[in-house]
C-alpha cells in the first residue's frame, strides 16, 4: 500500500479532495506513456479529479484550472493533502507595478543555459507558454497555461509587423494560424520578444526576436510571418478550468 507518514495512503485518493506539493512534479498528457503537458512547482494547489488509470491520477492544477496526469507514486511522495487557498485577484494598476518583477524573471532565464522541452514550466527548459506562465507567477500574477487560453484571457493590443506603438513591455505576442494561436512570447520593448522556440523555426530554446519588418533573422521572419496579435495581462486567472 502506498502511503504518506502522516497516514494518507491510496486509498484516500478521492474524487474532490485537495493536495499541496511539497516538491516540484511533472504532469503528463495522458493515463500512459511519456508525454509531458506541464510542469508544477513546490508549494501549488492541485485537486483529486477522481480518473484513475495505470499508475496515474487525474487532478487539476488549482491556480490556473490546468488538467493532467500525475504518477500516483511521485503524488503521494510529493505532496500532502491540504484545505485549497483561492488565488487572490490583482487590480490591473497591482499587475502593472509588478510587470518588472516578470521581466527581470525572463532576463534572467535567457541567461541561463536552456533547450526548447514541450510541456516545460519549471525551468531552465521551457516551452513557450510555460515559460511565459513562469515569468508572470514569479510575481504572483497566474495567467493561464496555454498559449491560445492566454490570447483569449489578455486584453487585446492592436499589433502588426513594423507598427508596435501601442505595446508595452510586459505584454503578450501571439503567433499561429489562422485558425487557432500555437506560440507566445513576451514582449521587452522596441519591437523586441523573448520567447522560447523549437527547433523547427526556432532557437531551441530561449531567444530575442524582432517584430520588426527590418529584421532579417530567419526566426523572426517566420514568426513575423505568423503573427496574430498582442494581448495585456490585466487580470489573475480564478483558477477555472479552461477549454
Amino acid at each position: 500500500m502506498e502511503s504518506l507518514g502522516t497516514g494518507v495512503n491510496a486509498d484516500g485518493l478521492g474524487a474532490g479532495r485537495c493536495w499541496r506539493l511539497s516538491a516540484d512534479i511533472d504532469g503528463h498528457a495522458r493515463s500512459s506513456g511519456p508525454g509531458l503537458a506541464t510542469q508544477a512547482r513546490s508549494g501549488r494547489m492541485l485537486q483529486l479529479l477522481g480518473q484513475r488509470e495505470g499508475t496515474r491520477l487525474r487532478v487539476r492544477l488549482l491556480e490556473d484550472g490546468y488538467p493532467c496526469w500525475l504518477e500516483i507514486s511521485q503524488l503521494l511522495e510529493r505532496a500532502i493533502p491540504a484545505q485549497p487557498r483561492r488565488v487572490l485577484p490583482l487590480e490591473p494598476s497591482s499587475i502593472a507595478a509588478r510587470l518588472p518583477e516578470v521581466l527581470t524573471f525572463a532576463e534572467r532565464a535567457l541567461e541561463q543555459p536552456n533547450r526548447y522541452l514541450w510541456g516545460g514550466s519549471l525551468g531552465p527548459d521551457f516551452d513557450c507558454s510555460g515559460f511565459v506562465q513562469s515569468a508572470f507567477a514569479s510575481a504572483g500574477i497566474w495567467i493561464p497555461r496555454d498559449a491560445y487560453q492566454q490570447e483569449r484571457f489578455c486584453q487585446p493590443v492592436a499589433v502588426r509587423p513594423g507598427v508596435f506603438a501601442l505595446l508595452q513591455p510586459g505584454d503578450l505576442i501571439f503567433f499561429g494560424r489562422p485558425q487557432r494561436c500555437s506560440h507566445v512570447g513576451l514582449y521587452l520593448g522596441a519591437g523586441h520578444y523573448l520567447h522560447s522556440s523549437g527547433k523547427e523555426h526556432g532557437r531551441d530554446g530561449l531567444g530575442i526576436d524582432q517584430l520588426s519588418p527590418e529584421a532579417d533573422h530567419p526566426v523572426s521572419c517566420h514568426y513575423r510571418s505568423e503573427l496574430r496579435g498582442a494581448g495585456r495581462v490585466v487580470r489573475c486567472h480564478d483558477g477555472s478550468t479552461l477549454a
